[in-house]
């Protein structure tokens, strides 16, 4: 499907309510129909169709786009920027399709969106995938550093065993305080990081230009990364970027969803896969 037909129906046929809240500024007149004979013309993808309803395509103002992301953009619409969906869905199936690779071999992805926009989508994802996490603020050394970091996630762990079993109540009030202060604190930053007991394989990025320190650390480890990026974004040094709107929430919830359930799958895969090899070498 050529990207034109798409474009045309979602300026023509999509209610502003499936636009993302901060498009508010392109005006209702701009999206009346211009052609008469378009109204009969029907979106035959449904993939496509449903990223349009998402706002995936929706970019940025022209004066914030960055020169890398030229190729991705499709055309403009009173200033702001539109991502061509065609390609959008090309590099969605790489991106899906290496991300269930490497949850099927037993890899572990590291989930990164420290947005706050994005941190309950990441949440919800983690809880689905069981990959461990990053949503606060991103600390420096976190791959790089990685075994001091492992050290500062083992002292966390053992404080709260300690608090569970009582054993804190051999300080003192005062010392007690102090201590559950130091656990809540290294819950907020380190709590995603449970089941990292290694580097990752992979990393996934729900916004480049938030979480650029952590995309530095594992191009310095050679890790793969995999990113969503708008239209102000540098997709230069990311392994499998996706062009897409990182910005509204319809649109990082389609995005987001995709990406679980590939993963989802890769996992459910890998488990078939060693409830198989059990079976093989259990004695007859």
């Amino acid at each position: 499907m050529r990207s034109s037909d798409v474009y045309k129906w979602c300026w023509t046929r999509l209610p502003l309510a499936f636009f993302p809240q901060f498009c508010y500024h392109v005006p209702m007149s701009d999206i009346i129909l211009e052609n008469p004979a378009l109204e009969q013309q029907e979106v035959v993808d449904a993939e496509l169709e449903q990223m349009a309803k998402a706002g995936v395509h929706f970019g940025h103002a022209k004066t914030k786009n960055h020169p890398a992301m030229a190729p991705y953009i499709f055309g403009m619409r009173n200033t702001v920027s539109i991502l061509d969906l065609v390609k959008t869905k090309t590099h969605l199936h790489i991106a899906l399709q290496f991300l269930h690779d490497t949850a099927a071999k037993g890899g572990i992805i590291l989930l990164v969106g420290t947005k706050p926009s994005a941190r309950k989508l990441i949440l919800e994802m983690a809880t689905q995938t069981s990959m461990p996490y990053f949503v606060e603020r991103w600390i420096g050394g976190t791959l790089t550093n990685f075994k001091v970091i492992a050290k500062r996630v083992e002292y966390m762990e053992t404080l709260e065993q300690e608090k569970a079993t009582g054993e804190l109540e051999k300080y003192t009030k005062r010392e007690q305080l102090k201590k559950g202060e130091e656990v809540s604190r290294l819950k907020k930053f380190f709590n995603g990081l449970r089941r990292l007991k290694k580097l990752p394989d992979a990393l996934f990025v729900a916004d480049v230009t938030h979480d650029t320190t952590a995309i530095r650390e594992a191009k310095r480890l050679r890790i793969p990364v995999v990113a969503l990026v708008d239209t102000n974004s540098d997709p230069r040094g990311i392994d499998f970027p996706i062009p897409a709107n990182d910005d509204a929430l319809p649109a990082l919830r389609y995005m987001l969803g995709r990406i679980g359930a590939a993963i989802t799958e890769g996992e459910r895969q890998q488990e078939t896969h060693q409830d198989k090899n059990a079976a093989q070498v259990l004695p007859t």
